[in-house]
């Protein structure tokens, strides 16, 4: 169901997933605490849309991150089996009510009884749905609605499924379709409770003969007269045949009737289950759907809840994205030459992943058409490229690693957050060859002269290397990192970022 939103709130439309979504999450959130969304704010600080769509945006990439669209998916299919054996139930409860009403055929039928077992627990409910809904509207159409959502969370169990159903009943109680929606489950059940009492009546009485009486102990014969002529007054209108004074005088048991008048009983019966039944449900039913969608045409994202207004400040659009005014950020070691920053995120980009300050940057000259990401080695160095990539993702992305140190969580999660906003990216794994580059001879005949135990020194800190460089290896490919996309020498790496720019 799409919603339209309105100049001020919502330009774009916002559909029904997407606001039950963002309140699970805001549910989640009051509960338990905010969860990691840094990326999912970058992506949508970036998005050139009004707030309440950015809003809508994060609960988005939140809830595929958390897997609370999951657990939507969840509740709705075992909200779907619950209706269905709802519904099975109520078919079950027409058919015995049309066959307990008529009897096994043995004994003759008292019309009233029959009417009664038919439509005196309907009218109970339908009154009282209407006395209801008029006195406390928020509060009606109850019932058989509770017995859906008491089916429903014990069809989908899990630890977020009872909070996607609490945050549909939340959402829809400020639209105002709580009550519509459970109008339309109870008339939906009751009506197809109706229509199959219905169906069943005429298939047993067209099947079988049976003999319709009224008797009394304490009221008069007319009493019968004029109560079955003033039921039968509507259903008459609809086109219903019904039993004339006389035959209706005539029905007190004590004398035997044609048949044609039993069929006019059984018009009568038919009649009366059909206008005082299944018609009201139908419109109730009707009603209760038309008010529904409308409610639901009318939902908004209310920002002032606890939860939404917090995150005005948080998704406010990125000021500070790199452009060609932007101040270069600042890097360790010495430079060799860059593309402009506002390249970064056009054209096909190098970065560095916190490289150690005796390695220069760039490892190597950069071609024109390579933009220069720098080394990464503050928060606020990694957050504006982030940034920056978010807004423009690059084409090719080349992570430059430097495998003397260990691999942490931090670093992978870097990578990662990197690569979601790349099309493609691959990793350099600077080794041993980038740090005998940064040696001269003269730190060469120093270690010379130093001594036997500043070259044991030495070949402990060599052989530990191999071992730092194959936990990289494999960190990334547990990390879901193919072979083909970890490089080790300047000249594929160059070759691989410059294969769109040739």
């Amino acid at each position: 169901m799409n919603t339209t939103a309105s100049p001020d709130s919502q330009t774009p439309t916002a559909t029904l997933d997407d606001l039950w979504l963002a309140e699970t999450l805001r549910l989640r959130e009051e509960h338990w605490g905010p969860v990691d969304d840094a990326q999912a704010l970058r992506q949508a600080r970036v998005a050139p849309v009004p707030l309440p769509q950015r809003v809508l945006l994060r609960a988005r990439l939140l809830g595929r991150q958390t897997g609370l669209d999951a657990c939507l998916v969840t509740w709705r299919r075992g909200a779907g089996i619950g209706l269905a054996l709802l519904a099975g139930i109520g078919l079950m409860a027409g058919i015995g009510a049309a066959l307990g009403a008529l009897g096994d055929g043995s004994r003759a039928v008292n019309v009233l009884h029959a009417l009664g077992a038919l439509l005196g627990l309907h009218a109970l409910t339908f009154l009282f749905w209407l006395g209801a809904s008029a006195v406390t509207p928020r509060n009606a159409g109850q019932g058989l609605a509770r017995l859906w959502l008491w089916a429903s969370r014990r069809l989908a169990r899990g630890p977020d499924t009872g909070l996607a159903a609490q945050a549909l009943l939340s959402l829809l109680a400020r639209g105002g379709g709580l009550r519509w929606l459970f109008g339309a489950v109870s008339h939906l059940v009751w009506l197809l409770a109706l229509t199959a009492a219905l169906a069943t009546l005429l298939l047993v009485l067209s099947t079988a003969s049976y003999r319709f009486i009224w008797a009394t102990t304490l009221l008069e014969p007319q009493t019968f007269v004029r109560l079955t002529g003033l039921l039968g007054w509507l259903p008459a209108r609809l086109g219903f045949s019904v039993p004339d004074a006389a035959l209706v005088a005539a029905s007190d048991g004590t004398q035997q009737l044609p048949a044609l008048a039993q069929a006019q009983w059984s018009m009568w019966l038919i009649g009366a289950l059909v206008t005082y039944g299944i018609l009201p449900r139908l419109l109730a039913w009707l009603l209760s759907v038309f008010m529904l969608r409308r409610a639901l045409a009318g939902l908004r994202l209310d920002l002032d809840l606890p939860g939404y207004a917090g995150l005005a400040a948080r998704l406010a659009p990125v000021a500070d994205i790199l452009d060609d005014d932007a101040p270069a950020m600042p890097q360790q070691g010495p430079r060799m030459g860059s593309a402009s920053a506002a390249a970064v995120g056009v054209a096909p980009t190098l970065v560095g992943l916190e490289l150690a300050p005796d390695l220069p940057w760039p490892p190597v000259p950069l071609p024109a058409a390579v933009a220069d990401g720098g080394n990464l080695d503050t928060r606020e160095q990694r957050r504006r490229l982030l940034d920056t990539l978010a807004a423009r993702p690059a084409p090719r992305l080349l992570i430059v690693c430097d495998t003397r140190q260990t691999p942490d969580r931090g670093a992978l999660a870097l990578i990662a957050e990197l690569s979601a906003v790349a099309q493609r990216t691959r990793l350099w794994l600077l080794g041993e060859t980038a740090r005998g580059d940064t040696h001269n001879d003269s730190d060469s005949d120093s270690d010379s002269e130093s001594g036997n135990d500043n070259d044991n020194g030495n070949d402990s800190y060599s052989d530990a290397l191999p071992a730092r460089a194959a936990a990289w290896r494999a960190q990334l490919r547990a990390a879901g990192v193919a072979d083909e996309d970890l490089l080790h020498e300047a000249e594929p790496a160059l070759r691989w970022l410059e294969a769109d720019h040739g």
